[in-house]
């Protein structure tokens, strides 16, 4: 089989730099074209400037309408608008990396019908699918961290979650809150029990508990580090540690990427890779979960890679062999 031909729409911004950069050491495409209309003519390493002689590639203006696979890396609301002025062969498939399909009400577009492309829980309908709407960055972490509980139906109470996100998951786009001199040595909390992941997060939850009517609530927080995402959330759990613990290593036992640990885990573990770790920890009568993921990786770009790669039958863990930043 040929590798395939990608096709990169969005191309100036932190998770098409990373897409870029993964794609490159993946041993089964080829990057067809990368389409950024403020930076076309330029080299890509001009912008992403870690890919300095790793690439001679230059953004462009045009499209090819007959790749394999088209990444959508564009603003919340602009795949649909883009999708509407672009035609694509029939051939072609399309992963999105924004909001624009990851509800049910809003998964049919034009014709085609976009799958959730959570691999822990849709891996079947991934295997099988066209069109794939990238779950977010905390949606990912904070859905890995329930769905075991909610499989078991057990999810009866009111979950409480607090997370952390590093400085990239604002985007490249300055704002008052991105700043440097703002964000250093800086925390604060925004979006308090009303963040746009809540309605992922909830979806997936109830397709495996349909029963489900507690509140999730939500606290996002910024942090003062680049990149990563530290979440913590507890709920109620009548079990032991060794039942919850058990249930989380049959729900994930197949999972290429998640991991549970019996050590406490902290973010550097997992920084550039595509892994979500987990920890499990019981109090009296509630079940403590933290869930760390790289916010770029498997919060988006390196779970676009995974989807490509169960879609395309190759191995899921193709291009994505990757040591955390450690030290």
């Amino acid at each position: 089989m040929k590798n395939l031909e990608i096709g990169i729409i969005g191309g100036a911004g932190y998770t098409a730099g990373e897409l870029i950069r993964l794609l490159l050491n993946h041993s089964k495409v080829n990057i067809n074209f990368i389409y950024s209309t403020s930076n076309a003519g330029n080299k890509i390493s001009k912008v992403h400037q870690d890919l300095i002689g790793s690439t001679d590639l230059v953004f462009t203006n045009a499209i090819n309408p007959k790749v394999d696979v088209l990444f959508l890396c564009l603003g919340h609301g602009n795949s649909k608008v883009f999708l509407e002025k672009n035609t694509f062969s029939a051939e072609t498939k399309i992963i999105d990396l924004s909001n624009d399909f990851r509800l049910t009400n809003d998964a049919v577009f034009e014709g085609k019908t976009f799958v959730y492309g959570l691999p822990e829980l849709n891996k079947e309908a991934i295997v099988k699918a066209n069109y794939i709407a990238n779950p977010g960055c905390f949606a990912t972490a904070i859905q890995l961290a329930l769905l075991p509980l909610a499989k078991a139906e057990v999810l009866q109470n009111d979950v409480y979650v607090n997370a952390v996100t590093g400085a990239t998951g604002a985007g490249t786009s300055l704002s008052a809150t991105t700043h440097f001199t703002w964000r250093d040595n800086n925390f604060s909390h925004y979006k308090a029990f009303t963040h746009q992941h809540l309605g992922e997060i909830n979806q997936s939850v109830k397709i495996l508990q349909s029963d489900f009517s507690s509140e999730i609530n939500f606290m996002p927080n910024r942090g003062d580090f680049s990149r990563g995402i530290f979440a913590t959330m507890y709920t109620k759990f009548d079990g032991s540690l060794e039942a919850a613990k058990a249930l989380y290593n049959a729900f994930y036992k197949d999972a290429a990427f998640t991991v549970i640990s019996d050590d406490e885990i902290h973010l550097k573990q997992v920084v550039n890779t595509n892994k979500c770790i987990l920890h499990l920890h019981k109090h009296e009568d509630k079940l403590l979960v933290t869930s760390i993921i790289d916010n770029l990786l498997k919060g988006a770009s390196g779970q676009a890679i995974q989807n490509m790669n169960l879609m395309y039958g190759f191995e899921e863990t193709e291009g994505l062999k990757l040591k955390a930043n450690y030290f």
